[in-house]
């Protein structure tokens, strides 16, 4: 089977099931009970990559944090004010240096976009991407997805989400570590407005599988693919998601890409 282009496009946030402390060995121990008294810690779908920040991301953070950059607060946040105007707010969990992001942004100006990436040298590139490009419908929040849903973003408040290229996780043992399970898309479903998306797309076939079976057995979602022309359920690439060099070279090589796109009733 074809390997995944994985943490290449997008770095993924996390999901929130429990995890228990590595044992002595250094060996996987996500199945051993947590000690008695101790709080489960969440089980998170990435890994905080080893990175340098250029010098160009770092005067990015210098010149353009202060004005898109998102502090984490556990209180709602207000849209209208973090982006200066009311329009239709997309968040994107994962959108590693940025490139689809600023390119979705562009051809997407009447909409904003708030975007959750953990790894620092990515968000400096998407803020230099930013500047660069005079950019002024994103937002970035260097933090945990799940935590931004969960205390500063109000249910039913978003027009659409986007997961571009989650990390594949294609071990068995660590397939509980994928971002899409059914707690995760309730709460994503539930901060959807009527009518808004969710878009996941991914490289490891056998994710866009799991991906569509999770999705499609929330009840609050629909999948948009035209059964005559899927029958498997897939969606079209939308024209707004673009290729990226990676995945151009993933294509020239066999590899598969699925895109699942799911409304919210």
């Amino acid at each position: 089977m074809d390997r995944p282009l994985g943490r290449s496009l997008q770095s993924a946030p996390v999901i929130d099931t429990p995890a228990s402390p590595p044992t002595p060995d250094g060996s996987d121990n996500d199945d051993a009970a947590t000690p008695e008294g101790l709080p489960h810690r969440r089980l998170k779908s990435f890994v905080r990559r080893a990175g340098r920040t250029t010098g160009g991301q770092a005067k990015a953070f210098e010149t353009w944090g202060p004005e898109f950059l998102l502090p984490y607060r556990e209180e709602r946040l207000d849209l209208d004010a973090a982006f200066g105007r009311h329009a239709p707010t997309i968040l994107e969990i994962g959108f590693g240096m940025g490139e689809a992001t600023a390119h979705i942004a562009r051809v997407r100006p009447d909409d904003n976009f708030l975007c959750c990436e953990v790894h620092e040298p990515g968000v400096g590139a998407l803020l230099k991407r930013i500047g660069e490009q005079q950019i002024t419908n994103i937002r970035i929040c260097a933090h945990d997805a799940v935590d931004v849903l969960e205390h500063m973003l109000a249910p039913g408040s978003l027009a659409g989400i986007h997961i571009f290229f989650p990390d594949p996780w294609h071990k068995k043992r660590h397939n509980k570590r994928r971002l899409i399970q059914p707690p995760f898309v309730r709460q994503l479903a539930e901060h959807l407005q009527p009518g808004g998306y969710l878009h996941c797309a991914t490289d490891w076939q056998p994710y866009a599988e799991q991906m569509r079976e999770v999705l499609g057995a929330e009840p609050l979602l629909a999948n948009t693919a035209d059964a005559a022309l899927s029958p498997e359920g897939w969606a079209a690439k939308p024209d707004y998601r673009p290729l990226t060099k990676f995945e151009n070279r993933g294509i020239k090589l066999g590899h598969g890409v699925w895109d699942v796109v799911f409304r919210r009733l």
